[in-house]
């Protein structure tokens, strides 16, 4: 290994993040990175976009892609696996360890947000009689970071107890670490959701918690640091999947990749846009005879869109922190039509009277307000049901919310000045 294959490795090898960004920033793999040990390689992968993924894994050699995937962390092999073809995927799994491969074929039919999704393997195995200066020394062999206990499990597999690393430090190497066992607060199961993951740490007050089977056999541990990630993930990728990005994007992932995720979505969206254009053109003589109306029309959809999308945010917050479910959708819709008679009303007043004093149109302002208060009360019904419909049909809310938000409010925002206008016409 020559000088600048030296420099490439120490550098990934201690500032993975950062070598993550330097070829997110270049936009095409550089040069030399296949010449990285496996385990660089692995590093630089942790902390790599996940668009980038499949590329980074692909322009390894298929020896090398074995052994990053048996390196890798769980949730990272997985991403890497699931952004191949299956094909790709089928032959990078035929070249795993048989025990290996299986784990993985099984990980993948696990439903996101899992357990089974975020569990560490187990590197290594504790007995009871094993001593501290035993563990230990297996500890070390493994390279396991940001550990503070151990797990340990009887012959047969059946989780016994944990025992804390400062423990282990202050005994004597020859202490059994029976000695030491601490009763578990708390286990997981492979199908147990992230919700029920944060209340397992928040009760037990823990670093991580083991995953066992339904006999009680130890299958691997879920650390607390993969978890807030895997949370802090999910909460970014639930804010771009509103709007029509990819979760998986990042703000340095290729033009490319970016299009190919955002412009289906807007076309979905343009189809909307011209179906609130089709409610103004039924109304395009009443508009022709007031123009006015033109030039009042995005005030009532713009408040609309804004109070809608307040009642979407507040309702998809409750539903993601488990305040409320699609069962109390009475609930939520009673308080949101609450709201929306209360601030257009509000609304109503303030800008009737800017219309008057604009246009000097008693009828035109009474037109306003009327359409104001009405849009209102549609945009948190809607706000409030579409998340609530969305979750009821076992689809992500997030995915769609916003767009169909956006053409309700628009269409009824739309409707509501219009169809006032059209029926009280003579007070124009």
């Amino acid at each position: 290994m020559n000088l600048a294959d030296q420099l490439r490795e120490y550098y990934v090898r201690e500032f993975p993040a950062e070598a993550a960004r330097v070829v997110e920033r270049g936009g095409e793999l550089p040069a030399g990175l296949e010449q990285l040990s496996a385990e660089s390689y692995t590093r630089l992968l942790e902390y790599a976009d996940p668009g980038q993924l499949n590329a980074l894994f692909l322009a390894l050699e298929p020896g090398q892609r074995s052994r990053v995937l048996q390196l890798a962390s769980i949730r990272t092999a997985l991403l890497i696996l699931r952004s191949l073809t299956e094909g790709e995927r089928e032959t990078a799994l035929a070249d795993l360890p048989g025990g290996i491969r299986s784990e993985y074929r099984e990980l993948l039919e696990f439903p996101e947000r899992t357990a089974g999704r975020y569990m560490d393997r187990l590197r290594a195995r504790y007995l009871p009689d094993q001593t501290v200066g035993e563990a230990l020394a297996e500890l070390r062999q493994s390279k396991i970071k940001r550990v503070r206990s151990l797990y340990v499990v009887s012959e047969q597999d059946e989780l016994e107890g944990r025992v804390d690393l400062q423990d282990m430090a202050l005994a004597e190497p020859e202490t059994p670490m029976s000695d030491l066992l601490h009763p578990v607060e708390a286990v997981a199961y492979l199908s147990s959701t992230e919700e029920d993951l944060v209340k397992l740490f928040d009760n037990s007050r823990s670093d991580s918690i083991p995953v066992v089977d339904q006999a009680g056999k130890l299958l691997g541990v879920i650390r607390y640091a993969n978890l807030f990630q895997a949370a802090e993930e999910a909460a970014t990728a639930g804010i771009q999947r509103m709007v029509g990005a990819s979760a998986d994007e990042r703000a340095l992932s290729p033009a490319l990749f970016a299009v190919k995720r955002r412009l289906v979505w807007l076309h979905i969206n343009l189809l909307t846009a011209f179906l609130a254009a089709a409610v103004v053109g039924l109304f395009e003589s009443t508009i022709a005879q007031f123009t006015a109306l033109a030039i009042l029309l995005p005030v009532v959809a713009g408040q609309s869109g804004n109070a809608g999308s307040q009642a979407l945010a507040v309702t998809m917050r409750g539903l993601a922190l488990k305040e409320v479910s699609t069962v109390q959708w009475r609930a939520v819709l009673s308080k949101e039509v609450k709201i929306g008679i209360i601030n257009g009303s509000a609304l109503a007043l303030t800008c009737g009277l800017g219309v008057w004093v604009w246009s000097q149109s008693a009828g035109l302002a009474l037109v306003i307000a009327i359409a104001m208060v009405t849009a209102m009360i549609m945009a948190g019904i809607a706000g409030a049901l579409v998340p609530m419909i969305l979750s009821r049909l076992g689809q992500d809310p997030a995915t769609a919310s916003s767009i169909i938000l956006t053409t309700v409010t628009d269409v009824t925002g739309f409707l509501a000045f219009l169809g006032t206008a059209t029926g009280l016409a003579s007070l124009l």
